[in-house]
């Protein structure tokens, strides 16, 4: 380890409290120069909560900062940002209505020379267009809506902002959750680039693989305490996830195999607005099928549109052989199709309403009697799932904004499960959980096939597909271009069809049913 005082940030005895929830309890971190030092711990372990101190978004209790030797405090945003701090955080900071380049800028735009209170669009756009294309983007992207933009793209124009600033600290939380293949190793280089100028890097992900890869030192913490800081390149990931989780996990993915049944959910001729192709296929009871490709593929577009949250052109759905209308999201519900959307924070959850609304809200009509609603049923039925899902904390009064994104994620997986669904349709399960969580929901995965659900899950997560489905739906550029059995799907046979190498050979595309 490098001595104190070539540290570039040092944190110590950091203390918050929200009420009687002591979140943090003296943790110490420690950052030099030129290091990727990764943040490890289960969601609710205090990583955002630390994030958001050194950020400004929040303040200390107790403690001291110091930066570069010297003491200092950060009481808002404007002061992290001057002492040459960048934060790219999981839920992303973003204005869809605006210009990628504005977005880029926004809140620092470049003015014309002189006194002018002109904006130099011109000179916006060019720098924009060139730390896109570091992030080996399309730079004509520049001059888009971001709204236009998917996910995994918008994160990469939050990077984009990132890199414009002169950073000495970048913080990055879960930045390669929404991305995948090309994408995720560009992100790599570009890390890599900027540690070699000198820069650090704090980075929190969930991904051990990526951690092993890019994380030179790691911090763990547990329950709002400091555990260890490890070295990454000569410790092992088991040791990693004793510390984190307080025991050993026997599987990192524990999936179970099932006899196929009878097909459960069809789709058949679907036409996404926009889209030229028509996407078939089926899911059959007892198995797992994942949904894989690059960011851009369609995948979401696809769940989306079976749902109804956007229009399709034509297609017909079948659930148990039956065709079912679904014009709309409530006729998707009321078919037994549930949506776990990926973007929970917009379109999961109402933020500032409390967990026991959130998790009735989508089948509020069980708790009706007559015109009234049960109040007491909602509230034990939201304990149950709240308590069998591990929501921490489990306090049902609780508005879900204050809950970490592993949390919110769960009160979203149980709003659904409330509604007693037939088909459950996973976008990015366990984007920004962490790996105790993720096994929690894989084995709630298991246990809904086991019940007789039909499970679909879409995922960037290539060993998390391998590991869990029985059955792999590739797709490229809006349509499927492999059908893969558990058998014979590798991480290259499905990056080969994503990319669309092998589609043209009919090596690897056949009747996406699971015959």
């Amino acid at each position: 380890m490098r001595h104190e005082e070539k540290s570039l940030l040092s944190m110590k005895g950091i203390k918050k409290s929200f009420s009687n929830n002591h979140v943090l309890k003296g943790i110490d971190l420690d950052v030099v120069p030129g290091e990727v030092h990764v943040l490890l711990g289960e969601n609710g372990a205090g990583k955002s909560t630390l994030i958001k101190i050194l950020t400004g978004a929040y303040e200390k209790d107790e403690g001291e900062i110091y930066w570069e030797g010297q003491l200092v405090n950060i009481n808002n945003p404007v002061d992290s940002m001057k002492l040459g701090i960048a934060t790219i955080y999981q839920e992303l900071n973003v204005i869809p209505q605006l210009k990628v380049y504005e977005n880029i800028f926004l809140g620092r735009e470049l003015k014309k020379g002189g006194k002018s209170s002109l904006l130099n669009q011109k000179e916006m756009k060019e720098q924009a267009k060139r730390y896109l294309q570091m992030l080996g983007q399309n730079p004509n992207l520049a001059d888009r809506d971001l709204g236009e933009l998917g996910i995994g793209q918008q994160q990469l124009v939050e990077i984009a902002k990132a890199l414009t600033l002169d950073a000495k600290l970048i913080i990055m939380d879960e930045p390669t959750a929404s991305l995948s293949g090309a994408e995720v190793e560009q992100l790599y280089k570009t890390v890599e680039g900027l540690t070699k100028k000198g820069i650090a890097i704090v980075f929190i992900s969930h991904r051990l693989d990526e951690i092993k890869r890019m994380g030179d030192r790691i911090t763990i913490l547990r329950d709002g305490f400091k555990i260890e800081t490890l070295p990454v390149k000569t410790t092992s990931t088991d040791k990693w996830i004793e510390l984190m989780v307080g025991r050993a996990l026997d599987e990192k993915y524990p999936k179970q195999s099932f006899v196929l049944g009878n097909e459960g959910f069809r789709v058949e001729d679907l036409k996404v607005k926009d889209s030229n192709h028509l996407l078939s296929f089926n899911v059959r009871y007892g198995e797992i099928v994942g949904i894989a490709g690059l960011v851009g593929a369609g995948r979401t577009e696809l769940a989306r549109a079976i749902f109804a949250a956007d229009p399709k052109d034509k297609g017909k759905i079948f659930i148990n052989g039956n065709e079912v209308t679904i014009k709309t999201p409530r006729d998707a519900i009321q078919a037994g199709i549930a949506f776990i959307t990926e973007d929970r924070k917009n379109e999961g959850l109402l933020l500032d309403q409390p967990l026991d609304f959130n998790i009735a809200l989508a089948n509020m009509k069980s708790f009706r009697s007559g015109r009234l609603i049960n109040l007491k049923k909602i509230k034990d039925t939201a304990k149950n799932y709240i308590n069998e899902l591990k929501v921490r904390p489990g306090n049902i009064e609780l508005n879900a904004r204050k809950l970490s994104g592993g949390n919110q994620q769960k009160v979203v997986i149980a709003k659904w499960l409330c509604t007693k669904a037939k088909v459950f349709i996973f976008d990015e399960p366990t984007r920004g959980i962490d790996v105790g969580a993720k096994v929690e929901v894989y084995r709630l995965m298991n246990q809904l096939v086991e019940n007789g659900a039909i499970v679909l899950m879409i995922s960037s997560d290539l060993p998390e597909i391998l590991g869990m489905c029985d059955r792999v739906l590739v797709m490229s550029e809006g349509k499927i271009t492999a059908n893969l059995n558990r058998n014979e799907a590798t991480q290259e046979r499905i990056m080969k069809a994503a990319t669309g190498a092998e589609e043209a050979s009919g090596n690897l595309l056949k009747t996406a049913t699971g015959g």
